[in-house]
């Protein structure tokens, strides 16, 4: 595996016999950041860039809808922007893992004022020949009162937090549960992690898929879920799916979650195995 920097722009991880990184994380040239392509082991891109009807939409992503009353979300004047002034670092521990650490700041949409500064973390760790994690770990710091909003769930909304938007090619997909129940349009369902899983093309019996964790000390845990299967495959860990959230000025919010990418149809056994051996908790 290779590691490319380009300075200003992204951060890849890459095998050179391969078509397309395992993961790019891409934090110039767009108004936030965002991982695409975002691959499974065996090379099956998982993510979608820019649909045509969302051209927000961006792999795996994170932010949230409204912030007191500034729009983070869609791109369509006036909204706010993510911005990282300095590139990322980049650390490799002495057990294989690849650390980027990045900090960015909020701008609301008069291109002035700040909402967030935030510390960014992500850590790329190889967990066998089928699987790999990307730890996704923010800490967001307000410079003011702040309300943090959300579209309330109609038909739709709800959504914010860490997305991930799926590439169209999948197919009979599901998204998965601890409780072993699957759900094509989950509507803030608390749960401690979730999966989307399902065939993909390049061959006979290609699949794999992608879950989401929530660290048991994250706000809100066991996390709301919202998502959709079908050609528009997305899902998201949405902390305020339920009520919007008031952070005082000053003070810190962190997220944790472990983002899991594997070839394969994974059980329910294999996937709250995994959670725990990184949540660190006891089952049951």
């Amino acid at each position: 595996m290779i590691l490319k920097h380009s300075i200003g722009q992204a951060i890849e991880l890459a095998d050179p016999g391969t078509e397309l990184p395992l993961w790019r994380y891409v934090y110039g040239g767009k108004p936030k950041p965002f991982i695409h392509p975002l691959c499974t082991p065996a090379g099956h891109c998982l993510t979608l860039f820019e649909p045509h009807d969302h051209v927000w939409h961006r792999g795996l992503w994170f932010t949230f809808k409204f912030i007191d009353g500034d729009n983070f979300w869609e791109e369509r004047a006036p909204f706010g922007i993510q911005r990282t002034a300095v590139p990322p670092s980049i650390d490799h521990t002495a057990d294989g893992q690849i650390v980027l650490r990045s900090e960015l700041d909020w701008i609301r949409p008069d291109g002035q004022a700040s909402v967030f500064h935030e510390q960014r973390l992500l850590r790329y760790t190889t967990l066998d020949d089928q699987a790999y994690a990307l730890d996704f770990e923010t800490t967001l710091t307000a410079w003011s009162d702040l309300l943090i909003e959300r579209t309330p769930f109609t038909t739709w909304g709800g959504y914010g937090g860490l997305i991930l938007r799926g590439t169209r090619n999948w197919q009979e997909t599901r998204l998965l549960f601890p409780d072993g129940s699957t759900d094509d349009r989950p509507t803030g369902v608390r749960a401690t992690w979730c999966d989307l899983s399902g065939k993909l093309d390049g061959g006979l019996e290609q699949t794999g898929g992608v879950a989401i964790f929530d660290h048991p000390d994250n706000p809100r845990h066991p996390t709301p879920w919202y998502g959709a299967t079908g050609p528009g495959h997305y899902f998201n860990a949405a902390v305020v799916f339920h009520e919007p959230m008031q952070v005082g000025a000053g003070q810190d919010l962190t997220f944790r979650y472990r983002v899991l990418v594997h070839d394969q149809l994974w059980d329910v056994a294999r996937l709250q195995a995994a959670y725990l051996d990184w949540a660190g908790v006891n089952d049951g």
